[in-house]
């Protein structure tokens, strides 16, 4: 090669290095002195990746064991070889918007310290076409956990938890329940690549490290594979004996369901979690055409950062309950999850008075009218708020 012909290369390569160095520092500008975790194709499904191929024809008549919406057959036989994954993804202002709300079949609400909500957030049927992302992950509490509980052991997935000494030892209650060798996906057991820090994930937004982690719903379920946590639960091998693992949905019973009936009048809910903190205001409004109560969150309307759409549920449940709290300097939270309380339950349009209850933790929650007999929920999300029964809610 000619001396002409070596410095045009070079020439060349130094435009395509040069090239490749600004395409990264788009892609992955952050805050100085930070190292961003990235992933490949070959790591994982990118999010939002489909997943099943589904004929338009096919009908969507096979209901969802966690909120009794039909799904096509090609989903269930998706779903029915996993469990449930139940999230803690954070709701802080510099949280918003997150990913993957829209895409849940249960939400539940509670404080987690301080005023500022926690959600935790069940996704099965609705994920199985589409890998999703999740984000922010966050860490555990207790109380969360006793909700789980009655869904038959799912993935409990969050960022390590609360440990101090005492009452809202959550990682203690992870380990005195044996979730952490059967059911438990703790970011710090697991790491990269299922779980990434993104700084970027809020576009012209510069968020703090405890508001950026991620990961999806298949990256999840990847780590469960691997470790035995199907929808069959591993042998146990002893001595003389095996004893064979049992169906996560062996002793689940699921709420009742029905197909709804839009109701005509205009229907808003408004309440907040601590009288003052309007940054966690909550309202919703119903929707006669979809039959939906959409959520807006601080007055703006609450929208999925993976698609923009707002986050909209069948039924919107009030569970009225004992808060105590702050317990200690970190301003951590305890609520009553075990016994009878009231509740108010948002469908159709109309406002149901009843109660709930929950025998004990492993127990499922159940709603019921002020007759007794158990509420039948609209099939689609249901959106559970628990709070302190002196709250105030307006209808």
């Amino acid at each position: 090669m000619s001396k002409k012909s070596l410095i045009f290369a070079l020439i060349l390569y130094l435009i395509s290095l040069a090239g490749t160095y600004v395409v990264m520092l788009i892609i992955n500008k952050a805050r100085p002195g930070t190292i961003v975790q990235t992933l490949t194709p070959q790591e994982s499904p990118s999010p939002l990746a489909l997943l099943l191929q589904i004929k338009p024809d096919e009908p969507k008549d096979q209901a969802c064991p966690l909120n009794g919406k039909k799904f096509t057959l090609t989903e269930r036989q998706a779903w029915e070889k996993r469990r449930p994954l139940a999230v803690m993804i954070e709701n802080t202002p510099d949280s918003r918007p997150q990913s993957g709300l829209s895409s849940a079949d249960l939400v539940f609400e509670a404080i987690a310290e301080g005023g500022v909500t926690r959600f935790l957030t069940f996704f099965y049927c609705d994920v199985q076409r589409m890998d999703t992302l999740l984000a922010p992950i966050r860490s555990a509490r207790i109380y969360y956990m006793q909700v789980a509980a009655g869904f038959n052991k799912p993935l409990y997935v969050h960022v390590g938890g609360a440990n101090m000494p005492g009452p809202a030892d959550a990682l203690g209650i992870l380990s005195d329940w044996d979730w952490t060798g059967a059911n438990d996906l703790n970011q710090f057991s697991i790491g990269y690549p299922t779980f990434v820090r993104n700084y970027n994930r809020l576009a012209g937004k510069e968020i703090a490290t405890e508001h950026t982690m991620e990961t999806s719903t298949e990256r999840l379920w990847k780590v469960a594979e691997k470790r035995g946590w199907t929808d069959m639960s591993p042998d146990i091998k002893m001595a003389k004996k095996t004893i064979p693992g049992t169906d996560w949905k062996d002793g689940y019973k699921p709420w009742t369901f029905q197909d709804g009936t839009p109701g005509t009048a205009a229907q808003e809910i408004s309440y907040e979690f601590w009288t003052g903190y309007s940054d966690y205001g909550v309202k919703w409004v119903y929707d006669p055409a979809t039959n939906t109560y959409k959520r807006f969150i601080a007055g703006t309307a609450d929208l999925d950062l993976n698609n923009q759409i707002q986050v909209a549920a069948s039924n919107v449940v009030v569970f009225l309950t004992t808060e105590k709290g702050p317990i200690d300097d970190k301003k951590h939270m305890l609520y009553t999850m075990t016994g009878t309380g009231d509740a108010l339950i948002f469908q159709n349009g109309k406002t149901i008075k009843g109660v709930w209850s929950k025998k004990d933790n492993e127990a499922q929650l159940l709603f019921k009218d002020e007759k007794g007999k158990e509420v039948q929920l609209v099939r689609g999300l249901t959106w559970v708020s628990i709070v302190d029964k002196s709250t105030e809610v307006a209808y």
